[in-house]
């Protein structure tokens, strides 16, 4: 909070834009922690673009990010904490960042490209930990994907969400559909889900909630429209793909009061892979960003 208060007063003296002075600092003590940023072309056109750190002959961890922002704005601390015993890879999932892809826009083709990044990485064995959206597709490279060893999901209900569940979150926050919650249009719809996503997010100046819009949310709408719209169809396939016996040791992780997927949905998905939840009081949604630290220690316990 001082480094964005510091950087507020930067903003009003040189008229240089908050967002994209927080995301250079973030990205130039990422580089100052071993990372690099890289990027694969895609079988099907278009680029996945990662970044890379750590000891390569040490266990890979992936770290796959949440609906909005990127690699970075999901796992800032903890990639940088992490990179210090594992190999790290942060990507960019498809239509957030730089990434792009050329096919549908849809769980499968996320989880293909991240296939490709796997394979090009050469990775035999590989620990994934999602959140939110980028547990979605976690899940599914754990139906689809044998490398997969542990994986660890952080507020993301597998196919234990319903069409009556997504209905009522959409109007938890006030809204018509659900990808009017997801696809922010401006600086208002960023401000209304954020406050939902993050504990006790901050208040900022109205112009820096539309800044943010320009620089996390604003490219590729119709793409990330479609991500959401196809959700559930995506989860009745996948839940007739699933072959339980294979499918690899499981961690979730849940805050005390998501407000986009409630507790119950944890438990629900706890309750059917047989695995550990570890519920954090008065966590909202933003689990990586709240709690960096103890999802840290969380992520080292159970990959070790």
């Amino acid at each position: 909070m001082k480094f964005i208060v510091v950087s507020l007063l930067f903003l009003l003296t040189s008229g240089c834009s908050i967002v994209d002075v927080v995301d250079h600092h973030q990205k130039n003590n990422v580089v100052n922690a071993g990372f690099e940023r890289h990027q694969i072309e895609l079988n099907e056109g278009g680029e996945l673009h990662y970044w890379q750190g750590g000891n390569p002959s040490a266990p890979a961890i992936l770290l796959l990010h949440g609906f909005g922002g990127t690699g970075i704005t999901s796992w800032y601390e903890i990639m940088r904490d992490l990179v210090l015993d594992y190999h790290v890879i942060v990507p960019d999932l498809l239509w957030f960042g730089d990434s792009f892809s050329h096919a549908p826009a849809t769980i499968k083709t996320e989880t293909e490209a991240i296939q490709q990044l796997i394979d090009f990485l050469a990775l035999q064995k590989v620990n994934v930990v999602g959140i939110s959206f980028g547990g979605f597709v976690t899940f599914d490279l754990m139906v689809h994907e044998p490398k997969v060893d542990k994986v660890v999901m952080l507020a993301s209900p597998g196919v234990f969400f319903s069409d009556v569940d997504l209905q009522a979150m959409t109007q938890r926050f006030g809204a018509e559909k659900p990808q009017d919650v997801f696809v922010p249009k401006n600086g208002v719809q960023v401000r209304l889900l954020l406050e939902n996503t993050f504990v006790d997010y901050p208040w900022m100046p109205s112009f820096i909630d539309e800044d943010v819009y320009e620089y996390y949310f604003a490219d590729f709408l119709a793409e990330k429209e479609s991500l959401i719209t196809t959700l559930p169809a995506y989860r009745d396939v996948l839940a007739s793909e699933i072959i339980f016996d294979s499918l690899p040791p499981t961690l979730l992780i849940w805050g005390e009061n998501d407000n986009v997927f409630p507790i119950q949905n944890g438990q629900y998905f706890a309750d059917y892979l047989n695995a550990p939840i570890i519920i954090i009081p008065n966590g909202a949604h933003g689990l990586s960003n709240d709690f960096p630290q103890q999802i840290t220690q969380e992520i080292r316990s159970f990959i070790q």
